[in-house]
């Protein structure tokens, strides 16, 4: 009986173990071997959500969102468009969905490391490619039809800069509101997702994922 409950112990053990590499493995996949160079805070009307930056490996797009950030351009904004299992995008529209005047738009910058996965930011932007310029989007899924391809060309796929690092449970609120159809836009929340105040957290941060 002895011997029995020994052998038990060691299976359960070793069961553990490669449960816990595997779930090791897994997160090591979903963290993208890059420099994070800051951070940055949304204040929402539904919690906070904190994102870390990619500037080393993103410099145009991290910059870009930055100078909007700290010249709180998205200070009153919403998330004007909110697609479970896919994203939700804001940084343009105030709450009358009348769109906010922007900086000139920036070249597209992409990457292989990257990817457009589940919390990870985002720029949103048209057809066009150098086409982005204040608003983003984080993704609520595996969305790999927006990573960038090399066998396409030098300009194709979506800027992924960043990652939700805390507040995952208020994107997903976020991401379970109504919506409807405001205008001529769909996928409205019915109640304003409101960006309060956005701002950095911190700068040079030099952490390598």
């Amino acid at each position: 009986m002895r011997l029995l409950l020994t052998v038990f112990s060691i299976i359960v053990i070793f069961f553990s173990v490669s449960c816990s590499k595997k779930i090791t493995e897994e997160q090591k996949k979903e963290t993208p071997s890059v420099e994070v160079t800051d951070k940055a805070v949304f204040e929402t009307s539904m919690g906070t959500i904190e994102v870390e930056l990619y500037g080393k490996e993103m410099p145009i797009t991290v910059n870009n969102f930055k100078k909007y950030v700290e010249t709180s351009f998205y200070d009153g904004l919403i998330f004007h468009r909110v697609i479970p299992g896919f994203v939700i995008q804001g940084g343009g529209l105030d709450t009358n969905m009348n769109e906010k005047a922007t900086s000139e738009p920036i070249k597209l910058e992409t990457s292989t490391k990257l990817k457009n996965k589940k919390y990870f930011l985002s720029m949103a932007r048209k057809p066009m490619p150098d086409s982005a310029s204040s608003q983003f989007f984080i993704c609520l899924g595996d969305i790999s039809h927006l990573d960038y391809n090399p066998a396409k060309g030098p300009s194709n796929g979506y800027a992924v800069f960043g990652k939700v690092i805390k507040g995952m449970e208020i994107v997903d609120k976020i991401a379970s509101v109504d919506t409807g159809t405001k205008g001529k836009y769909e996928n409205v929340p019915k109640t304003p997702v409101l960006i309060n105040k956005a701002y950095m957290l911190s700068n040079n941060i030099k952490e390598k994922k």
